[in-house]
C-alpha cells in the first residue's frame, strides 16, 4: 500500500531546514554591510540588512532565524560604528526596526513549527486509523501473490471510500474484496469502516460467496439506516459499488459477484481480457431494499502465471489537463511480466503522471498472480 512519508517537525531543533541556503542571508549581510562602509556618505544601504531574517524564516527553523537577526542587528551596528554615525537617531531606528522585524520572524517561526508538530501529530493518529481500516494485503497467500495501491485525491489525506480486503478461508481458498463507497469525506471513511469490517467478519466462515454479498448488504444497509428517520432515509443514498472474489488453491479459476464495480482484468502473457459478469447486481446497500435474495457467481480461468487486476473507478476515470481518460486498458498489457509490486508501481507513477500529480477522485488497485502449488 502506497503510503506517504511523514513529514519532519523536528527540524525547528536542528541547525536549519535547508543549511546550504544559510549562505544566502549571510551573503546579503557581508555585501550589504561592505557596500555600506564603502559608498559615499549620502548612500544607506543598512536597511536592506532587513531581509536577512525575512528570508531565513522560508526555510529555516527558529534558531537560524534568530541567528541571521542578530547578525544583521551586528551589522547594522558596524556600519554606524565605521561610518560614525551610531549615536544618531537614524541609525538607532534601524536598528531598533531591525531587532523588531527579527523578533517578529523568530515568532513566526516558533508558531509555525508548533503547528507543524500539531499536525505531526494528527497524521500519526490518522495513519494509526488507516492501518487499522484499511490493512496491507498479504504478500503471499495460498499460491497467490498480492499487492495493493491505494492513491488518495486529497494531498493530506490518508483515508477515503476506496477500500480493498483479503481473507483466508478454511476450503483451501482466498478471499478478496475491492469497493468504492459513494461520496467522500467523513461518511465515506465511516462506510467503508462498515464495509471492511463486514467482510473480515464473514469472509472467512462464509460458505458461499453470495451469502457473504447478502452478509455484506444487510449489514452496510442496517447500520447506515438505523439512525434514520423515514424522510431521511429516501433521500440519503448511502451504497457501495464493489466486486467480491473466490480463488481457490488447487482450482485454475477465480469465482466473482459484480456489485456495479468495474469488472476485473485478466492478463495471459500480452492478451488482457475483461471479465465483465454476465449479472451485475446492484450495488451493496440496494440490495434487500429492491428484493434481491440471491447473487450469481461468475467463474472465469485463471492459471498459473496469469494476472489479475482489480482496480476503482479512480483509476479508469482520471482525466488529464485535456480532458482524456487515463488509458488503463492500453497500458496494464505493458506490465504483465511484473511482480504485482513493480506493476502497481508502475501504474502510480504513470497515473500520477497522467493527471499532472493530482487526482479528483481517490483510486484503488490489487493485483493478484497465480503462482505454482
Amino acid at each position: 500500500m502506497a503510503l506517504r512519508p511523514r513529514p519532519d517537525v523536528r527540524r525547528s531543533w536542528r541547525p536549519g531546514h535547508a543549511p546550504a541556503l544559510a549562505v544566502i542571508p549571510l551573503g546579503l549581510i557581508v555585501t550589504v554591510c561592505v557596500v555600506d562602509v564603502l559608498a559615499p556618505p549620502h548612500i544607506h544601504l543598512g536597511p536592506l540588512l532587513v531581509a536577512a531574517p525575512a528570508i531565513t524564516v522560508a526555510f529555516a527553523g527558529a534558531r537560524v532565524t534568530a541567528l541571521m537577526g542578530a547578525l544583521a542587528v551586528a551589522a547594522q551596528v558596524l556600519i554606524g560604528v565605521l561610518r560614525g554615525v551610531l549615536p544618531t537617531a537614524n541609525i538607532q531606528a534601524q536598528i531598533a526596526a531591525l531587532i523588531v522585524v527579527s523578533s517578529v520572524c523568530v515568532t513566526v517561526c516558533v508558531v509555525r513549527d508548533r503547528r507543524e508538530r500539531q499536525l505531526h501529530r494528527v497524521r500519526s493518529v490518522a495513519e494509526a486509523a488507516q492501518s487499522v481500516l484499511l490493512q496491507p494485503l498479504p504478500a503471499r497467500t495460498g499460491p497467490l501473490r498480492i499487492a495493493g495501491l491505494y492513491i488518495p485525491a486529497e494531498e493530506e489525506a490518508d483515508l477515503g471510500g476506496d477500500l480493498y480486503a483479503a481473507a483466508r478461508t478454511a476450503h483451501h481458498s482466498t478471499r478478496l474484496l475491492i469497493g468504492d463507497v459513494r461520496g467522500n469525506g467523513l461518511a465515506a471513511i465511516n462506510n467503508a469502516a462498515l464495509l471492511l469490517g463486514a467482510f473480515r467478519a464473514a469472509a472467512h466462515r462464509q460458505a458461499t460467496l453470495p451469502r457473504l454479498a447478502i452478509h455484506m448488504d444487510a449489514a452496510f444497509r442496517w447500520d447506515t439506516s438505523q439512525w434514520r428517520s423515514q424522510a431521511e432515509q429516501d433521500t440519503d443514498e448511502d451504497f457501495a459499488t464493489a466486486t467480491l472474489l473466490d480463488i481457490p488453491d488447487h482450482d485454475p479459476v477465480v469465482h466473482l459477484i459484480t456489485c456495479g464495480h468495474p469488472p476485473p482484468l485478466l492478463l495471459r502473457g500480452n492478451q488482457l481480457t475483461s471479465l465483465t459478469a454476465e449479472a451485475s447486481h446492484l450495488p451493496i446497500g440496494f440490495g434487500g431494499a429492491f428484493g434481491v435474495a440471491a447473487y450469481d457467481v461468475q467463474t472465469f480461468p485463471f492459471e498459473v502465471g496469469d494476472l489479475l487486476l482489480l482496480y476503482t473507478d479512480g483509476v479508469i476515470e482520471a482525466r488529464n489537463a485535456d480532458g482524456l481518460f487515463y488509458p488503463f486498458t492500453e497500458r496494464a498489457p505493458e506490465w504483465t511480466k511484473d511482480d504485482p509490486d513493480d506493476l502497481l508501481r508502475h501504474l502510480q507513477e504513470d497515473l500520477l503522471a497522467h493527471v499532472h500529480g493530482h487526482l479528483n477522485d481517490d483510486a484503488a488497485a490489487v493485483a493478484i498472480r497465480r503462482l505454482a502449488v
